[in-house]
């Protein structure tokens, strides 16, 4: 049997304000396609939060545990908006995912995951949250600046970088067009506006390998080019990759090995894992393989290896930080 070395450094711990958990979710998101579709998939009440929250993570624990390749998952916390005071407005948040909640579930299960919170740079106690969840057990803070509504290339957010350089966490931050939340400013997606965090020393992780996540336009190839020669600390996952809005880059860098090695590997789930990316590109042998693999954490690892797609695992870095 293959040992299970991966860590899966991009899935996403979904839940339902139970009274306790820190969370909330916007009528407008709850009603939106994309949760009704996932609230469907995984047999999931809204009525029912607290054996919601439980059943979610059920499947997903059920899945890790079955997987031939990967051994652990960060799970993902969701920050919210922050207006100019530095306080978080829950009107113009449409999902949040507590840190406390992220970091309480990877300590209950310590055999399956890792912690991910989410700071938005925005908020007045932005450093102290850095500290307080380095503290905690955290391997990497995550943010999506286009539902979080700041802007990453901000220089008055050097402090919270020089923070995370500090505590050498891992910033993985979104890259490109957003679909799953409700996206505010789409142009803050832009991989450039990375540079700020690069340049105080942040290990950067670009979700998505800086695909730009509309069909077959990839207009940040250059950048993702660039941010390899340039900087030592620049990585980026392969979250999504084989979704059909993405896939023109995992094409791409198939063809590229000489990056390969700042590729971190990545689902997003729950998302689904497709194969469409292989077919007449792999052998039939490896082609069936990939058809009667139903688990998305190995499909991925079997899709971008059949592509000649080469990735590291999470651990790796994180190894090499603590040198």
């Amino acid at each position: 049997m293959t040992q299970k070395t991966l860590i899966d450094c991009h899935v996403h711990l979904a839940a339902l304000p139970d009274g306790d958990n820190g969370c909330f979710i916007s009528p407008k998101m709850l009603k939106s396609p994309l949760f009704r579709f996932l609230l469907w998939k995984h047999d999931l009440s809204p009525a029912h939060p607290r054996e919601t929250n439980a059943r979610y993570l059920e499947h997903l624990i059920t899945e890790l545990r079955a997987s031939k390749h990967v051994q652990k998952a960060v799970l993902l916390g969701m920050d919210g908006f922050y207006d100019q005071t530095g306080l978080l407005n829950r009107q113009h948040t449409d999902f949040l995912i507590s840190n406390d909640y992220v970091l309480s579930t990877a300590r209950k299960y310590p055999e399956y995951f890792l912690a991910g919170p989410s700071i938005n740079p925005q908020r007045e106690d932005a450093v102290d949250e850095v500290h307080r969840v380095a503290e905690a057990g955290a391997v990497l803070v995550k943010v999506l600046p286009n539902a979080q509504q700041f802007n990453p290339a901000d220089r008055k957010y050097i402090p919270f970088y020089r923070a995370l350089a500090e505590r050498k966490l891992p910033f993985l931050s979104h890259v490109g067009y957003e679909f799953s939340l409700i996206g505010k400013d789409q142009s803050v997606g832009d991989p450039d506006r990375l540079h700020t965090a690069l340049d105080e020393g942040v290990t950067v992780i670009a979700a998505h390998a800086c695909s730009y996540g509309l069909m077959l336009y990839e207009k940040f190839i250059p950048t993702f080019h660039e941010f390899a020669n340039r900087y030592p600390n620049f990585y980026a996952d392969i979250s999504a990759l084989t979704l059909p809005n993405r896939l023109r880059m995992l094409l791409h860098l198939r063809k590229h090995p000489e990056v390969q090695d700042r590729l971190l590997f990545g689902t997003d789930y729950p998302l689904s894992v497709f194969h469409l990316a292989a077919w007449g590109r792999v052998g039939p042998g490896t082609m069936w393989k990939l058809i009667r693999t139903s688990n998305r954490f190995d499909r991925q690892v079997e899709v971008c290896r059949g592509l000649g797609l080469g990735f590291r695992s999470l651990g790796d870095i994180v190894a090499q930080r603590n040198q």
